[in-house]
């Protein structure tokens, strides 16, 4: 039987400040992150043969998951998916880095400049209502796209791939920005790790 765990995290709690504090970071991690996991395993105890899926079959595929347990293979399948990428995308010590090589080059062709894109993707981000992500993509074609999913969701389950994501839910922001989540959205751009976002992509369109 294969369980999901918790992925290491590549920096200490406090890593991030001033932009993600060291108490929101226990908590979304330590908490938030861990209950998705711990309730990902328990709904999948029974059904051995998803469990030698990986995460990414698992979400792409929910159809082919017992309907007695999809909605919380959707719900916290998702939510380990999602925030494994987010510890992945950012990092300390990332000011104001912006995207090189083929990852500038494609950006610039989606959305004009990469402050067209930084626009859009904080629009997407302040205007998900709810809880929610807001994404950069790669599409079917190759192509990058923004969007934003609700709760948990991932671009996965339509047949899409996520390079960059940011998490709207308030647990990921509340203690340090309350309801100013413009300011949480401009302050990430302070912390995306480029250098992964690109590598990311180039696999993608290799």
């Amino acid at each position: 039987m294969s369980t999901y765990s918790l992925p290491a995290l590549p920096y200490d709690f406090n890593a991030l400040e001033p932009h993600i504090d060291q108490k929101t970071m226990e908590i979304h991690y330590g908490k938030h992150h861990q209950t998705y996991v711990n309730n990902l395993n328990a709904a999948l105890e029974g059904a051995v043969e998803l469990q030698e899926k990986s995460l990414e079959d698992l979400l792409a595929n929910l159809d082919a998951v017992p309907e007695q347990i999809r909605t919380a293979v959707r719900n916290n399948g998702g939510g380990h998916l999602n925030h494994s990428l987010f510890w992945e995308v950012i990092a300390p010590g990332s000011n104001n880095k912006a995207p090189t090589g083929k990852l500038d080059s494609a950006i610039n062709e989606a959305f004009g400049s990469f402050d067209e894109f930084k626009q859009q993707f904080s629009t997407a981000a302040t205007t998900r209502f709810g809880s929610g992500w807001a994404w950069l993509i790669v599409d079917g074609e190759g192509k990058l796209q923004v969007t934003s999913t609700a709760n948990q969701d991932n671009p996965i389950m339509e047949g899409k791939q996520a390079i960059l994501g940011l998490d709207v839910w308030e647990h990921a922001y509340y203690l340090n920005y309350q309801n100013r989540r413009p300011d949480y959205i401009a302050s990430f751009f302070n912390i995306i790790n480029w250098d992964v976002v690109a590598e990311k992509f180039e696999n993608l369109v290799k």
